[in-house]
Parts: C-alpha cells; structure tokens; sequence
C-alpha cells in the first residue's frame, strides 16, 4: 500500500506568523496534536505540536506577560527543518521513518507542496489492517527451511483445505537462522485440518501448539 491511500487531505495548517493563542484554539476545536506550518506556496516551512505548545503557553499562576506570550509567533516555536513523505512512498517505508526518526506525524508533499499528512496512528491502523488481524478467523505460525519454495509450498497445503489467506507475514527465526517463520491469518475459526496437512507433509506448526493427537 501506498501513502496516498490512507493520507489524510484536508490538512489544517497554520502560518508562520500566526500566534500560540490560534495554534491552541485550532489544536482544541479539531482534536489533534500535529499542525504543519506552511508558507503562501504551501510550502512546509515547519511544524507545531502539542508539546511545542505547552513549553511556550503561559503557567495557570503566571499574572504577568500573560497575553504577550499568548501573541507568541508559530514562527518562533515550530520545529523546522520538518521530515516529509512523499505519496507514492510505500507504508511499510514510512513506517521505518517513524520508528526512526521518533516521530509523531509526517507531512506529505508533492511538487514541494502539502498535499496530505499521516499520524503514527494512520501508520498503525493500516499495519494492522495488511495483517487481517480485524478480519475474523485464526492464526497459524509454520517453522520451515530457509530456502526458496517454502511460502508457496505451505500456503499450497492451506489452499487445498479451502481456507482463504487474508495476510502472510514472514520473519526469521531467531534461534537459527537458516529456518524462518510464515505466519498466516486465514478465514476460519477451526484450523485443526490445515493444521493436521501441515503436520503430515512434515511441516513444524508453531501455532496454535496444539498436541498432535488430541484427545
């Protein structure tokens, strides 16, 4: 999937020279802690978040310089330079970025223009949603050979039981490396035949661990 997908378009945004007083009543009304700063251009020059607007808001004891600290500039407080994204980068890519970087939003920009942005909670809804994990169904994790073949082979054995796949995941195995994890969730609430085909075509099954001759 790619981040034009899943971005949000209608951006709110603020000025350079608008103030800490319009940042926080556009944070309140619209619920959210992220607000790019972008120029005539819509160029993004910087970004405003929740914790910006708590170090340069004013303490509730505070009697003096109140409203001169509320006409602070969004100039003077934004983070800059700002990280961007592009929509047709890839979400698993921009999912690294935010695991890296520490961040809490992305800008998205095209032809230096903003044209979108993502949260780390667009991020981990739609990580979730290419797993299947909200479709109903079970889970089945196989241990098999690190070699060419092995996704096709197991999933082929999935097949013959009828069981659509929603998502395959792979990863390695930490205790060697020269085996490797698939993890599939399939549309079925009772995985016992997949899971009796894997075992017999000699397949190692992970989970569910179940015992191989239940009772």
């Amino acid at each position: 999937m790619i981040i034009e997908d899943m971005m949000v378009r209608d951006v709110h945004t603020l000025a350079p020279d608008s103030t800490l007083e319009e940042a926080i009543e556009l944070m309140a009304k619209e619920k959210i802690r992220h607000v790019p700063v972008i120029d005539v251009n819509r160029k993004v020059v910087g970004i405003v978040t929740d914790r910006d607007i708590k170090e340069f808001s004013p303490s509730p004891f505070q009697t003096e310089n109140r409203e001169k600290l509320f006409q602070t500039k969004v100039l003077d407080m934004m983070t800059t330079p700002v990280i961007t994204g592009h929509p047709l980068d890839f979400v698993e890519e921009v999912a690294v970025i935010f695991m890296e970087e520490q961040i809490g939003c992305l800008p998205i920009v095209s032809e230096d223009q903003l044209v979108g942005m993502i949260t780390e909670t667009d991020i981990l809804h739609t990580l979730i949603q290419l797993t299947g994990a909200t479709q109903p169904g079970s889970q089945i994790e196989v241990k098999v050979p690190n070699k060419q073949g092995m996704l096709y082979e197991v999933a082929g054995i999935i097949r013959k039981n009828h069981s659509n796949i929603h998502s395959v995941l792979v990863y390695p195995y930490k205790q060697d490396e020269s085996y490797k994890i698939l993890v599939f969730r399939v549309q079925t609430m009772n995985p016992m035949s997949v899971i009796d085909d894997l075992r017999e075509e000699g397949h190692e099954v992970l989970w569910p661990n179940l015992p191989t001759n239940p009772l």
